[in-house]
């Protein structure tokens, strides 16, 4: 189960899709299956090719295990980068297959599942590893039927969305620094192979088609070179938005005294001095991603609040905090010993992080959460500390996650050390929000 690519430009791409397909009609979809031959495939280009035998059966690309159990893929032989593609599928019960993109023999892609199988994932992304987990996208499957599949792909990170019967099942790009994949290459259809399938399961495609498009659609901000990102048209169009201008504070309120915060030159400033413990948003947020960039001092403490209750209860229990803190230096320092649900990036009280990824103390970090109901997906510098379903969690402190608010503020928790040099301990930038509707 897996992925790859290959570089071109659009107008290579569009031209090499056509040859021996169908013309492409006025709304730019080119057919890439005639229905009666395997012409413009190949099972041969990407990382995971295979001896799984494909034939063309009932007017349907249709593909068995092969020999030995053996699995594979068929892949397009025009490479694209930025697409939509549908087609219409059948999987025997049970039985595993996927959709794959950006497909190329050197360099990672993506897989959308399709694991028709007991507690198998229908929707879910994975690249030499699960991306994200998607446990609900089985339920809009059709056993013994065929199965309207259409996936769109954009960008670098990518965008990746997959509908199923008309149903948005998968909505998420990869977080900012996640580890390079491929951004152009083929589309492959699999066999997996090597499992307990019924002798002769077939995964079978049909009404096979691509659309490209236009470049710079999975441009969601440009970087300058101070670091600072600008959200561009195709980000405002796929529901990102800024939370904060740069500027000032607008759109957020301080708890306390309302000191302890400065914006400058694009940058939000945690001060020494104040007395405010947390600056919160004046909206309230239920499902959704988000990503900011922070640099720490010594011993800095602070956490990002999310869902929580206006009622002056403590966010990190109303709701749930993502800890932020020096790793580095706060054990020695203090001569304690921290929980595992306490370093940088930890749910806090609940869930520790799967592997250390904070970057030395004065160097930027980006931190991505999305947050879909109880399924909770946290990536720091590229690297996944853990993809969960909250309502699993016995919460070493606070209420069990179900009893948490559905919604409301995202906050950052301001708690300042002392004997410090400068008047800063913690900056933050270019905090995006994508609400999931």
């Amino acid at each position: 189960m897996i992925v790859a690519m290959i570089i071109t430009t659009c107008t290579a791409l569009l031209t090499a899709a056509v040859v021996s397909l169908t013309p492409s009609p006025a709304d730019g979809w080119v057919e890439l299956f005639d229905g009666e031959t395997l012409g413009g495939w190949t099972t041969t280009g990407g990382r995971y090719d295979g001896k799984a035998v494909w034939a063309v059966e009932e007017g349907a690309i249709t593909g068995r295990e092969g020999p030995g159990r053996a699995g594979g893929l068929i892949y397009t032989e025009a490479p694209y980068d930025d697409f939509e593609f549908e087609c219409q599928v059948w999987v025997d019960y049970p039985f595993d297959s996927g959709i794959f993109v950006r497909m190329r023999p050197d360099q990672d892609g993506m897989q959308f599942t399709l694991d028709n199988r007991p507690d198998g994932e229908t929707g879910a992304l994975y690249s030499a590893g699960y991306l994200l987990h998607n446990p609900a996208g089985a339920a809009h499957w059709k056993q013994e039927a065929w199965n309207h599949v259409r996936v769109r792909v954009a960008g670098n990170p990518m965008h990746c969305e997959m509908w199923l019967n008309g149903v948005k099942t998968t909505d998420h790009r990869l977080a900012d620094g996640t580890r390079p994949l491929a951004t152009s290459g083929l589309i492959g259809l699999q066999i997996h192979g090597g499992g307990n399938a019924p002798e002769g399961a077939k995964a079978a495609f049909k009404e096979v088609r691509v659309r490209a498009l236009p470049k710079g659609s999975g441009d969601y901000w440009t970087t300058g070179e101070d670091g600072l990102m600008t959200l561009t048209a195709a980000g405002a169009r796929a529901g990102w938005e800024s939370l904060f201008n740069g500027r000032d504070t607008t759109g957020w309120e301080a708890h306390g005294d309302g000191r302890g915060y400065r914006a400058k030159d694009g940058v939000l400033e945690f001060l020494v001095e104040g007395g405010s413990p947390q600056l919160v948003t004046k909206r309230d947020f239920q499902d959704f991603q988000l990503r900011l960039d922070f640099k720490l001092a010594r011993m800095a403490n602070s956490g990002l609040f999310l869902r929580a209750a206006r009622d002056g209860s403590n966010p990190a229990y109303s709701g749930r905090e993502v800890q932020i803190l020096d790793d580095h230096n706060w054990e020695a320092d203090t001569n304690s010993k921290l929980e595992p649900w306490q370093f940088t990036g930890s749910l806090y009280g609940a869930a520790a992080p799967a592997q250390k990824a904070l970057k030395p103390n004065g160097e930027w970090n980006t931190l991505c959460v999305t947050l879909d109901g109880p399924r909770m997906v946290t990536v720091l510098n590229g690297k996944i500390l853990y993809d969960l379903d909250t309502e699993g969690l016995t919460p070493a402190q606070g209420a069990a996650f179900a009893e948490r608010a559905a919604a409301g503020f995202i906050g950052l928790q301001r708690h300042a050390p002392g004997g410090l040099e400068g008047d800063a301990y913690a900056w933050f930038r270019n905090l995006y929000l994508r609400e999931l509707r």
